[in-house]
């Protein structure tokens, strides 16, 4: 095995790609449903391997150029994924969620930093059992980040390589926890309360007109549809498509073929006996009044009629904060079906109910003329692109980079955001922008993905290799379990505060309650497992601003675990 280890050392790449690869397959292994993940299994591995290595008298390390590198392209990341969910977070709706974000996080902040005194763990501790127990991998750069800027002292015969490694232990024994932890408590926590979240879900889905339909990537069931009808009911025959819709409002004609002609759909087209009428609208509706027209018939040419896909960025304010509901009575209504809506990135449940929020956006079927009257009315058609600005994203970099240049001085040393935090904030700043204009700084949602997850998994890699040498010199079974019971109170605790304040003083709904608190600690998994124990989509409704905010703070919080913990 010295042989193996000596060639990683002198092939820095491929023992890079060599641990990334390592902890992706490692990620995979699950008990139940539950496992490492490739992000955790990658400091795993990494200090694994140079720990093991170490037997050998064989040192594995990277630069930092590298590890410094991902992480930025990490942060950047992230900030582009939660920028329109963070100014939401500001107004009005967003409030409640944002309050009981703040308080999770600080509650998780200052239990790390007092159990973390109160075991008298040794450096570094805390920002890794911050990061482990809240499940925020960030946060282990901005730990690091205190040590570099000095705000965090190195003790005094303590290396700064020894509390990497010690931020690096302290996120690997409390991450299992801080993830099944939270799971559980998410999923379980209606019922420790005596409170019937099933019943509360199908109160919301009742009172919002939210269908829950089986979560199957693909089904047969379809809410609207587009049939064609010879005209023999000699009621309807000599009505204009005008005069017909006021009778029967929750229908669209289309289409009229006569003969071999296709007349449209203009409001003064009489329909005649003998008529191919396309016929729009819900199901239901559909297979209601079947006598209203004649018998269906198959008629290609009466139905063949432009249809369009698209995705609507909702910005006009007069539809802002209306229920979906409001736009039945427009001329494209029941011509375009919304197939989902997304809020900061993340799918919400779709109802006439359902409220319109800026920013949103609404992913619609329907004919052509129909979705763009609807993007014109509601917002701006947002086309998905498959390319990348890379000119806005470097532009997005360097302003970032310039940010985290600026310091404040506080006593003898200098403290500002950092790298790291400019990045940040510099990726809330353009995706909020790009959001609503839509006409540059494309990062599809892949690009995006790719920074943070190789950004991150080959960050956290870096540390994990570079922490190995050291950790044998310094685990102990009392330090781990310490470690261990430091990060279970963290993660246990601020939830259930967190869903008390949220059900006993906003009296939020508790199923999406469950969403609420999921998001507050950042984590998807915790409303996934909620959705899926009430069997309704409804948690996902309090999940995007928690997430948004939470995000932000836990990841600044691995600063400031690392400098309250001194």
């Amino acid at each position: 095995m010295q042989g193996f280890f000596q060639f990683l050392s002198e092939n820095p790449y491929i023992l890079l790609f060599f641990t990334v690869g390592m902890a992706v397959l490692v990620g995979k292994f699950a008990v139940k449903g539950y496992g490492l993940g490739m992000v955790a299994a990658a400091v795993v591995v990494g200090a694994a391997l140079a720990t093991w290595a170490s037997t050998y008298g064989v040192k594995l390390q990277l630069d930092n150029f590298a590890k410094s590198l991902f992480y930025y392209l990490f942060m950047y990341g992230v900030g582009l994924r939660v920028g329109p969910a963070f100014f939401n977070s500001l107004k009005k709706d967003g409030i409640t969620f944002t309050i009981l974000a703040v308080i999770c996080s600080f509650l998780g902040l200052g239990l790390v930093v007092l159990m973390t005194k109160w075991f008298a763990l040794p450096p570094g501790s805390a920002g890794g059992i911050l990061a482990g127990s809240q499940t925020m991998s960030a946060a282990i750069g901005t730990a690091e980040m205190a040590m570099e800027q000095g705000a965090y002292k190195v003790p005094a015969g303590t290396t700064a390589e020894q509390v990497s490694g010690m931020i690096a232990l302290g996120y690997g024994v409390t991450y299992i926890w801080g993830t099944v932890g939270i799971i559980l408590i998410c999923k379980y926590l209606p019922r420790w309360w005596g409170v019937d979240a099933r019943k509360a879900a199908q109160d919301y889905e009742r009172e919002h007109g939210v269908r829950n339909v089986d979560d199957a990537a693909l089904t047969g069931y379809r809410g609207g549809g587009l049939r064609a009808y010879r005209l023999e009911n000699v009621a309807t025959a000599g009505q204009t498509i005008a005069q017909f819709r006021a009778k029967f409002p929750q229908y669209r004609i289309v289409n009229v073929r006569r003969g071999e002609d296709s007349l449209g759909a203009g409001p003064d087209v009489v329909l005649l006996h003998g008529d191919v009428v396309a016929l729009g609208g819900k199901l239901g509706d559909l297979t209601e009044n079947l006598g209203l027209l004649g018998a269906e018939v198959d008629d290609p040419k009466a139905l063949n009629v432009p249809l369009d896909q698209a995705e609507i960025l909702v910005t006009e304010k007069d539809f802002v904060g209306k229920p979906l509901k409001a736009l039945a009575t427009e001329d494209f209504a029941g011509q375009v079906q919304v197939t989902r809506l997304e809020r900061s990135g993340e799918p919400i449940p779709v109802g006439a109910e359902t409220e319109l929020k800026r920013l949103d956006v609404l992913f619609v079927t329907g004919l052509k003329s129909a979705v763009d009257k609807a993007a014109g009315m509601l917002g701006k058609i947002a086309r998905p692109s498959t390319s990348t600005d890379l000119l806005t994203l470097s532009a997005g970099m360097v302003i970032g980079l310039l940010i985290g240049k600026i310091n404040v001085p506080v006593g003898d040393f200098s403290v500002g955001l950092g790298n790291a935090g400019g990045l940040l904030l510099s990726g809330i700043f353009v995706s909020s922008i790009v959001s609503r204009l839509r006409y540059f700084g494309s990062t599809p949602n892949a690009a995006r993905n790719i920074l943070e997850d190789l950004g991150l998994v080959t960050f956290i890699a870096i540390v994990g290799i570079n922490a190995g040498a050291t950790l044998l010199e310094q685990l102990t079974g009392s330090i781990a379990l310490k470690i261990f019971l430091a990060g279970f109170v963290a993660s246990t605790i601020p939830p259930f505060i967190t869903w008390a304040i949220g059900y006993h003083f906003f009296k939020i709904n508790p199923a999406v309650l469950m969403g609420g608190v999921a998001g507050s600690r950042s984590h998807s998994g915790p409303a996934r497992e909620a959705a899926k124990e009430i069997n309704s989509t409804v948690p996902w409704v309090g999940f995007p601003v928690g997430y948004a905010i939470s995000g932000v703070l836990y990841t600044v919080f691995g600063y400031f675990a690392m400098v309250l913990s001194q």
